[in-house]
């Protein structure tokens, strides 16, 4: 067999799973182990974000005799513990500490905050208007209405308009029916859009 034929390039060994590990991981802190260090195990209070590396037996038995809490007082474990009910964070009963709940100028941000509601609720709401497009803007100035013109007020106009402009109002004069027309189409864009 020749050492630099396709073939034998082709040929891949399964990895020894242990050799590769060795390789990746550091060893075990353990003394005297030479095992791969593949657990992580945190070194102690005062000493946060650093960790031991252990192998499997080595980490179970250092998890088993781990207390967070060596060498402290059952008083200092106590208050530790209640503390850590709220995130080791400053706590109050309500309405005790007022200059806390106060913003930096003295007031208290709540009551603004009421009153700025409560003046708010009092106002009254004024519609919102709606935005014209183009045709019905246009349609409007043909019916020669203004933007905030509905209902009542665009059919009463158009009625006018068709008295004025029908043909047998002018006694079969012709001239006006191409105004008419427009303001029909007009009245027929304005009531599909909604304004009647």
């Amino acid at each position: 067999m020749k050492l630099d034929s396709k073939i034998f390039d082709s040929i891949r060994v399964k990895p020894d799973k242990e050799k590769a590990q060795e390789e990746t991981h550091p060893s075990c802190d353990h003394p005297g182990c030479k095992r791969p260090g593949t657990h992580r195990a945190p070194k102690g209070r005062d000493r946060e974000g650093q960790y031991f590396n252990f192998c499997v037996d080595h980490v179970r038995e250092y998890n088993k005799s781990y207390n967070y809490f060596s060498g402290m007082q059952d008083d200092d474990v106590r208050s530790y513990q209640k503390d850590s009910m709220t995130g080791h964070r400053p706590t109050w009963k309500m309405g005790v500490n007022r200059q806390a709940a106060d913003g930096p100028d003295g007031i208290d941000p709540r009551t603004a905050a009421r009153a700025n509601a409560q003046r708010r609720a009092s106002e009254t709401r004024q519609p919102r208007q709606r935005k014209l497009l183009a045709l019905e803007k246009r349609s409007l100035d043909v019916l020669n209405l203004g933007p905030n013109a509905r209902g009542a007020e665009i059919k009463t106009r158009y009625k006018e308009l068709v008295k004025l402009n029908h043909p047998d109002a002018n006694g079969g004069d012709r001239s006006s029916e191409d105004r008419l027309r427009e303001i029909i189409q007009a009245y027929n864009v304005l009531k599909k859009a909604g304004f009647l």
